[in-house]
């Protein structure tokens, strides 16, 4: 594999796009599953860039730049797959039976392009010019740089693909053990004082596990303190305040029905202000950036002979224009949606201030998305912060569009839902490649690639991804079903995937529009946003390190247990294993992050395997389900095992969690 000072290395080569493709083909379906599943998705640059590696190791003129083009398309639209954060809303609401290719397709095209052409002119000033860090973008460089200079030696491509492996193989087993329901996939424990209810526990999932070690300690321990404010907090003070259920047998599930109902609404009306305050925060820069890309422009109107290869964006003019047509079957994609509904009288107006909420609330969020991407990366961006400010955003215009009046008629209502659903849709899409984009475009400055080519194999990226995501949320759907959603016959609600972001985007749509949001929750879930925003700038000020986000506390309160519990676990696998790390790197007297370097890159590759394992085994069993019509077509023994499931799978979960630890520190670190 060459090195990338010379101009004339191969870059966007058929066979790149082709392995790309069928990289994105994995890592998309990967991230539909899991963001339904517990509403997380992560960024698969660098294990894409580590099979892209292993694949083209020794294949003839392969180099740095072809790989980091796999890994862009790769990458790019497993982003896209954050779609799935609001479209499954609309099955939800009962408004579509199923996911209709062409519409869900051209959503996510439609959006992803967009949010490319977005990033375009901010490409100069945020990363070129910038002194954001890109962590994930910076580290997906570090993995191309060690496999390009490792290609005479024994393989840290293929150490790489080894740590892949065997986090796949190893979530691969433990959840075939959950679906034959010899472990539990769940450990939780209800607790009852008098009135005062509430429960703790932890999901079992080594795909979370995974998560918790890309996430990092600060985001885990945040979330866990979420869960404590929730668990500890809100849900015991308000069983308190309020009378218990008549039924005796809803007594158990009393604090889970507080907490869907009412806690979850504090944490989205935190996530807002942390969203809110973020926009606030990226105003200047915001300003500052879109002026320097403005006058880079300027520059670049003067003839392209002045620009060096790695400083070739695709052209202004193109980007312009591009982004101007693709209005067009924006509008188009609105009208076909309207058409023959109750609010198809109004279509023009509708159909024109869909496209430009689309498009103008796009690139606010793209710039926001794309800098918070670069300040803290991809997967700790906030963008669910960002999609519910477009669904409230979305859904107040609706109002005013349609009339309060109107909106009394249910069948109006529902449709204003939908579309505003749908419009939120193409802003999250657009969001969620703008997220990722610049950091694969840092990842590309690092290793010396044609920016041009890179946003060009962008696209490729989300074409690929959006032919994907509609088939794979179809097999999810009638295999598992959504919770909140209609089931289909014979369906156990149990077994539903949450679909958490898309259920709350459903829940505050259809609270604007019906008049009937439960603002006082809200609202508290607001102040306490902001004191979570005043402590995190306290320690911002006041510490080297110490942060508190406020968003992922918020996530801490909105997502289940079974979700955010796991991922805690991870971080805090991860911090041992790096307390261990500095503790032989001080008794050698070497750099901390150069002796670490090794097995920090080996815990993101086996929690990318744990993800990605999990995932697809998971929509393999979707596969079977709607083969046989049986949702527990592997289970091997009934519910009676269930206490003994439990007491498996919390101890072989704990085991896993300790051999993972082991793996991390027990390699030689080169």
């Amino acid at each position: 594999m060459s090195e990338p000072e010379s101009d004339d290395l191969p870059e966007l080569t058929l066979r790149g796009v082709i392995l790309g493709a069928l990289i994105t083909v994995v890592f998309t379906a990967a991230n539909v599953f899991l963001g339904l599943k517990v509403g997380l998705t992560v960024a698969s640059s660098i294990p894409a860039a580590v099979i892209s590696m292993a694949a083209l190791r020794y294949a003839r003129g392969a180099n740095i730049r072809e790989n980091n083009i796999v890994q862009t398309i790769a990458s790019s639209a497993g982003t896209l797959s954050s779609v799935i954060f609001v479209l499954p809303g609309l099955v939800i609401i009962g408004y579509w039976s199923g996911f209709p290719f062409w519409e869900s397709a051209a959503v996510c095209a439609i959006g992803g392009i967009l949010g490319v052409m977005y990033t375009v002119p901010l490409r100069r000033a945020m990363v070129v010019q910038g002194n954001l860090p890109y962590p994930e973008g910076v580290a997906a460089a570090e993995v191309l740089k060690v496999g390009a200079r490792s290609v005479t030696e024994a393989g840290q491509a293929g150490v790489g693909m080894t740590d892949l492996v065997t986090g796949a193989l190893v979530s691969i087993g433990f959840f075939i053990m959950t679906v034959t329901q010899i472990f539990a996939d769940s450990y939780i424990r209800w607790f009852s004082i008098g009135r005062v209810k509430t429960s703790l526990g932890t999901g079992l999932s080594m795909s979370l596990l995974g998560v918790g070690y890309l996430i990092g300690i600060t985001v885990g321990a945040s979330m866990f303190i979420g869960v404590l404010i929730a668990w500890l907090g809100a849900v015991p003070i308000l069983t308190l305040l309020q009378p218990p259920p008549v039924d005796a047998d809803l007594i158990k599930y009393a604090a889970n029905a507080i907490w869907r109902k009412q806690v979850r609404l504090i944490g989205a009306g935190s996530i807002a202000t942390a969203a809110i305050w973020t926009l606030i925060l990226l105003t200047k820069p915001m300003i500052e950036g879109v002026r320097a890309s403005i006058a880079a422009m300027g520059q670049r109107r003067t003839g392209e002979g002045g620009l060096t290869r790695v400083e070739r964006d695709i052209p202004f003019q193109y980007v312009i224009a591009a982004s101007a047509a693709l209005l067009v079957p924006l509008a188009i994609l609105f009208s076909v949606f309207i058409a023959g509904t109750p609010i198809s009288g109004r279509i023009v107006v509708l159909v024109i201030s869909s496209t430009v909420f689309a498009a103008v609330i796009g690139f606010i969020v793209a710039a926001a998305s794309g800098y918070m991407a670069g300040l803290i990366g991809s997967s700790n961006s906030p963008i669910s912060s960002m999609s519910i400010l477009s669904t409230l955003s979305a859904s107040m215009l609706l109002v005013m569009l349609i009339g309060r009046s109107e909106l009394l008629d249910p069948a109006v209502r529902s449709a204003a839902i939908a579309l505003s659903l749908f419009a939120t849709t193409v802003v999250l899409a657009v969001a969620t490649v703008a997220n990722d984009n610049l950091q694969d475009l840092k990842t590309g400055q690092l290793v010396g690639a044609t920016p041009w080519r890179q946003q060009v194999a962008l696209v490729i990226g989300c074409i690929v991804g959006a032919l994907v995501i509609p088939p794979v949320l179809n097999l999810l759907q009638h295999a598992y079903g959504f919770a909140g959603g209609p089931l289909d016959p014979g369906m156990d609600p149990n077994k539903a995937l949450g679909a958490p972001q898309a259920l709350l985007m459903s829940t505050l749509a259809t609270g604007i529009l019906a008049g009937q949001l439960d603002w006082s929750m809200l609202g508290s879930g607001a102040l306490l946003g902001l004191v979570l925003v005043i402590i995190d700038e306290i320690l911002k000020r006041n510490t080297r390190s110490l942060r508190l986000p406020p968003l992922a506390v918020a996530l801490g309160i909105y997502l289940p247990v079974t979700a955010t519990v796991p991922c805690s676990i991870g971080a805090l696998v991860a911090l041992l294993a790096d307390l261990t790390l500095a503790r032989r790197a001080r008794s050698l007297g070497r750099p901390i992050d150069e002796y670490a370097s090794a097995p920090r890159r080996r815990a993101m590759l086996l929690g990318s395997g744990m993800i990605v394992g999990e995932s697809l085994f998971g929509i393999a069993n979707a596969l079977l389900i709607v083969k046989t019509g049986d949702q527990n077509a592997l289970a091997l023994v009934g519910d009676s095992f269930q206490p003994t499931a439990e007491m498996l799978g919390g101890g072989v979960f704990l085991l896993l969690c300790l051999a993972s630890y082991r793996w991390i520190i027990g390699k030689k670190v080169v």
